[in-house]
């Protein structure tokens, strides 16, 4: 008897063919192509410019053997499933194994599933369709086009820099993002102002903050108009003149979408955007639960969308009513801010709502765990009603002056019930009861002096929705940006903060003069659009490449004839090399600045850059040195090493734990700084 023949089913990696392996059964066979199996060469262009810029595509080195198990496998089969992403890139990963398959394209060969769940799972199988051509022509157009901007002006700036360096077409339009920044904080100049505040008791302190004068707004801007300002105010009486009550409503956000969850994981978890999508992508692929084996836990990861299902509003509504009431259930709708494409996709969100975090707590990763927490709360709390707050606000006079103090008071929670900010506005300052005409006796009135702040700089999330809001690059390509930008040292991080580098000015200087249109941000958008063009409306793709290429060409011809040589020279530290006696020098490595000899190649002598802490080593008296481990990051330990290994991953100080004598270290906790014992059996603290 002659044994049927199962059907092929290929995804991207293996743990999600794992995880479909479980939901389909025997008759299928769930293989991985473990990413892409084609793709343009790294060692050349592959790119026939000649030939109306037709890709050269090749096998991916090392994927000889994982190709010839698909083509066996592939025989085998009664049917081929290509189950990759639902996405562009998905798209063609899915056309090149079609091809290295010998696949027809009228084929009903492309299975595809937002989230990975037995019933999803399932529904796809029975609805193939054929590779979707114009996906497939978008993510070409896309990789052709950064292709050929890297290509070319990369070795361009090898030559006339240094080697090393990149070019890319979203990388360099972030980068010039970033400069501009620095440049605008660099020229900022401060101005000076004050801020006046009185004090009142009654039952309780309250504030007042002066606003005007003969009811127009005031400015304070030197320390003389304050010093009058107080002296008025003393001779005169405080007198409340108006309150107002009123309600306020604090509506829920919107579920995720791949930039806002990259966000608000830097914010609220501390994960950079590599580690979010990351993260994200075991989540989406299946973890095990425990009993319920290997599980798709949140919808697809890359999307622009806030859309939801009718299925999946019905189930928050029903988890909403059966386990906090119904007055917690909202009716919120949300839109998309760009109507495009990507809206195919639902926003990110639990894909089963059952499994509540806390129920899988103790058998994922913690950061796992603290990923999906943040997917779920945020989705269910976009489902549930406002908070509702009572606001106060009492103007209070004192002659021609006018002040003002304002309160609220959490009257019914809403969707905070599962989603907290922490915000100061949505904490309770509730201000005593107060009557018009009253007056008031102040406590105290002070004046503060400020000053006006630059900019801030950057974070790896606020350059995200930077990015998002100026419509440059793709939820895609938001994670690899930052890493590309600091691996060619364009770019530091200090304390989260990305700040350009004298080698990132350079490289944007010569960008902005000889390749204007790269580096330019409406450019660049303008670029987005029309490459999302040939995904929704079928546009030619190589005819977007043509209208590129022609003016990019003469542009580099003519960099190539103007830009000089530029010399990046290497720090001097006034040391001689121990070895061979010649200069030693500070140069920039991958994991920062580090101290290596300039007879490199010929002497190849290096060592770490230490910085002084002025705290004695509690075991043997000598100094403790701040370094820097083989992977890069800053750690203190004993100048006496090895022959002393006392070291700490945060930073000590000169005092001693007054319950253990250890010493203590500095620690940043939620932006303000703690000190801790070094003994981990010891749980002191200060602030």
């Amino acid at each position: 008897m002659a044994v049927s023949k199962r059907t092929l089913v290929i995804v991207e990696s293996p743990s999600k063919a794992k995880t479909i392996g479980r939901y389909l059964g025997s008759n299928y066979k769930v293989v991985a192509s473990v990413g892409h199996v084609r793709d343009l060469p790294k060692s050349k262009l592959g790119i026939d410019v000649e030939d109306d810029f037709e890709p050269k595509y090749i096998n991916i080195r090392g994927k000889g053997d994982l190709i010839k198990e698909l083509k066996k496998e592939a025989k085998k089969a009664s049917k081929v499933y290509l189950a990759t992403d639902p996405d562009r890139e998905g798209e063609a990963i899915s056309w090149h194994l079609a091809y290295i398959l010998g696949i027809e394209p009228d084929q009903n060969c492309r299975i595809e599933f937002n989230e990975i769940t037995k019933t999803k799972i399932k529904e796809a199988i029975k609805h193939p369709r054929k590779i979707d051509q114009n996906l497939v022509d978008a993510q070409q157009a896309r990789r052709v086009l950064d292709r050929l901007v890297g290509y070319k002006i990369s070795p361009l700036l090898w030559r006339k820099i240094k080697p090393g360096l990149s070019a890319g077409r979203v990388q360099s339009a972030a980068l010039k993002i970033i400069c501009d920044r620095e440049e605008e904080i660099l020229r900022f100049d401060p101005k000076e102002y004050w801020i006046i505040t009185a004090e009142f008791m009654k039952g309780k302190k309250f504030a007042a903050k002066l606003m005007t004068r003969k009811g127009r707004k005031l400015n304070i801007p030197d320390k003389e108009t304050n010093d009058a300002i107080l002296k008025e105010l003393a001779a005169g009486k405080y007198e409340v003149t108006d309150i107002v009550n009123k309600p306020r409503l604090k509506k829920p956000y919107a579920p995720f979408t791949t930039s806002s969850l990259q966000q608000e994981a830097s914010n609220k978890l501390n994960f950079n955007t590599k580690k979010t999508m990351m993260v994200a992508q075991q989540l989406y692929e299946g973890v095990d639960i425990g009993k319920r084996g290997t599980t798709g836990l949140i919808t697809y990861l890359r999307t622009d969308s806030v859309r939801i299902s009718a299925e999946a509003k019905a189930a928050a509504a029903e988890y909403i009513t059966d386990n906090f009431g119904k007055e917690y259930l909202g009716n919120n709708f949300y839109s998309n801010k760009k109507k495009d494409i990507q809206d195919a996709h639902e926003a990110i969100r639990p894909a089963d709502l059952t499994i509540h975090p806390d129920d899988i707590k103790d058998v994922v990763s913690r950061d796992q765990y603290r990923l999906y927490k943040l997917i779920w709360c945020r989705f269910m709390a976009s489902q549930m009603v406002a908070a509702r707050y009572e606001s106060m606000q009492v103007d209070i006079s004192n002659g021609e002056y006018g002040l003002r103090a304002s309160g609220s008071k959490l009257l019914f929670d809403g969707y905070q019930k599962v989603y907290k900010n922490d915000s100061e506005e949505d904490k309770d300052h509730i201000l005593p009861d107060l009557s018009v005409g009253e007056e008031l006796k102040p406590v105290n009135v002070a004046g503060e002096q400020n000053f006006t702040q630059p900019p801030s700089r950057f974070t790896e999330a606020s350059l995200v929705r930077e990015l998002e809001e100026k419509n440059i690059g793709r939820p895609s390509t938001y994670a690899p940006i930052v890493g590309t930008l600091t691996d060619r040292k364009y770019v530091k991080r200090e304390k989260k903060v990305l700040i350009p580098t004298e080698l990132g000015f350079l490289v944007t200087g010569l960008m902005s003069e000889y390749f204007k249109e790269i580096v330019d941000v409406g450019f660049t958008a303008a670029m987005e659009d029309r490459l999302d063009d040939v995904e929704a409306k079928g546009i030619e793709w190589k005819s977007v490449i043509r209208d590129f290429y022609g003016p990019f060409e003469k542009e580099l011809e003519a960099a190539d004839a103007a830009i000089e040589k530029v010399v990046v020279e290497d720090k001097p530290t006034g040391e001689v090399c121990e070895l061979c006696g010649k200069p030693m020098v500070i140069k920039a490595g991958r994991f920062g600045e580090f101290i290596a000899c300039s007879g490199y190649p010929e002497c190849r002598n290096t060592k770490p850059i230490v910085k002084s802490t002025g705290v004695k080593c509690p075991r043997c008296g000598k100094e403790i040195l701040e370094k820097r481990s083989k992977r890069g990051k800053i750690f203190y330990g004993c100048s006496g090493y090895p022959e002393c290994d006392q070291s700490y991953w945060y930073k000590p100080v000169d005092k001693k734990c007054p319950e253990c004598g250890s010493l203590l270290v500095e620690r940043s906790i939620r932006g303000s700084k703690q000190l801790w014992c070094s003994n981990q059996e010891c749980k002191y603290k200060e602030k």
